[in-house]
This record gives C-alpha cells, sequence and structure tokens, in this order.
C-alpha cells in the first residue's frame, strides 16, 4: 500500500498539521479522529490494513489528519468561549486548507466523504452538514451528535453552530438542504453494546429524516460495543456494498 506523510503550517491553526494519505486513487475518505488522538490513530489501530483491499484496488483514497480536541473542547484550562473559536479554526482548516489538499492529491471532480469513529464521529457529520458544496457524504460510526455532551455545561451559539442534533432541527436555508439532500452518502453506524448509545444515532436520523435527508441508520446488535473491532468490522461492509 502506498503511503505518504506530508505537513504543513496552518494557517487556520497556527501550527504544523500533518497529514497521512493511503493509497493511489479512488474515492476520497477523510478521517478524523477520535477524542485527543492524532493523524495516525486509525492506522495504530489496524484500520488501514482492514482497508487495504479497497485502497490497493484504486476504490478509495485515504486522508488522516490530526484532531485538535484536546486544544478545544477537551481541554480543561480555558474557557468555553475560546474553546468554540479553537474548533472553528479547525473547521477553517478543513474546509479552506485538506479540502484543497485532498482536491489537488486526487482531482477536482474527487468526491470527499468524511468518516469518524466517537467524537470523530460528530466532527464528521458536522463537516459534512456545515458545507455540502464540499463534502460530499459522511461516514459517522458510534456517534453522538449533541456537542453539548463534551462541553461541561457550556452552551453558547458557536457550540449550537457546531452541534449538529441543534441546528438541524432549525435549518431553513433551502440552497444548503438541497445540497446535503443530494448526496447518497449519509451513513450513521452504531453498535448496541457496552458504551454504545444506539439511542443517540436513532434519534438524529429521525431528525433528518424530518428535514428530508437522506440517509442509512445502521444499528449493529449488543455484541458490538465502542471499540475499535467494531469500526473495524463496520467499515469494510461499507466499502464493500456502498462504494
Amino acid at each position: 500500500m502506498k503511503r505518504e506523510l506530508n505537513s504543513w503550517y496552518s494557517p487556520a491553526l497556527q501550527k504544523e498539521m500533518p497529514i497521512v494519505t493511503y493509497g493511489d486513487y479512488g474515492k476520497a475518505i477523510l478521517f478524523v479522529p477520535t477524542a485527543a488522538a492524532d493523524y495516525l490513530e486509525y492506522e495504530r489501530f489496524q484500520m488501514m490494513e482492514t482497508l487495504a483491499p479497497y485502497i490497493n484496488s484504486g476504490k478509495i483514497k485515504v486522508f488522516s489528519i490530526n484532531s485538535i480536541n484536546n486544544e478545544s473542547w477537551l481541554n480543561k484550562e480555558i474557557q468555553g468561549e475560546h474553546k468554540a473559536i479553537r474548533h472553528n479554526q479547525f473547521n477553517d482548516y478543513v474546509f479552506n486548507e485538506v479540502v484543497p489538499f485532498i482536491k489537488n492529491s486526487t482531482s477536482h471532480d474527487t468526491d470527499i466523504i468524511t468518516c469518524g469513529a466517537s467524537f470523530g464521529a460528530l466532527h464528521s457529520m458536522n463537516l459534512f452538514l456545515k458545507r455540502p458544496d464540499l463534502i460530499n457524504g459522511v461516514i459517522a460510526m458510534s456517534g453522538v451528535y449533541n456537542l453539548s455532551e463534551y462541553t461541561d455545561g457550556f452552551f453558547d451559539e458557536q457550540v449550537y453552530l457546531n452541534s449538529p442534533m441543534h441546528y438541524i432541527q432549525n435549518l431553513e436555508d433551502h440552497n444548503v438542504l438541497e445540497q446535503i439532500r443530494k448526496s447518497t452518502n449519509v451513513h450513521i453506524l452504531t453498535g448496541s453494546g457496552a458504551y454504545e448509545d444506539p439511542n443517540a444515532s436513532k434519534s438524529f436520523a429521525g431528525l433528518l429524516y424530518s428535514k428530508g435527508i437522506n440517509y442509512e441508520l445502521d444499528v449493529w446488535g449488543e455484541e458490538w460495543k465502542h471499540d475499535w473491532p467494531t469500526w473495524r468490522a463496520m467499515l469494510p461492509v461499507y466499502m464493500e456494498t456502498r462504494f
């Protein structure tokens, strides 16, 4: 499998940000890490080995970036307002730096699908819903789509605007909604075992339904807990059958 490391000083985040790429061509999958993890997390937990047949065959080309959650929502040393500012800078980094990098590494017409597990699922969903003109779909695994679950009681306009469970129910912009509705790759996956919250996925799917947004909700059984073996089992199913 071709593996390539790149890095640049991010104007949005004011720091060096690495990115790792796997494969030569195919639909672009952009991995967003869990919690405070880094850009190599999915590799360390053998996800790339699991996806190797789809990467090597040219079905997908995978990109993985750093999380900055430990500088924003998981940072206990700063106020909530500053956490929100830092998170919005992360959004800008993805939209204005990572997306062009992916396009330059593939083609202008290549679809980009965000993908993440746990906290990464929320961010992946948020990135897609905020900019469906840039992001073409999402695979969200074991997510909770209410950002206030991570903000220690802090809630302001910026939390609202990055919390899909909050802003989607009030989204009325016809153009944005139509862009979201065009996607055939909105996948919400969850297990039902230990530390999973399938009701969070079901509630969010119901909200998408109320807005006429196409989605797929896939709830796996109680033997599937909130952990890497579950996510390594889920993703190949979707690579095989939906892409």
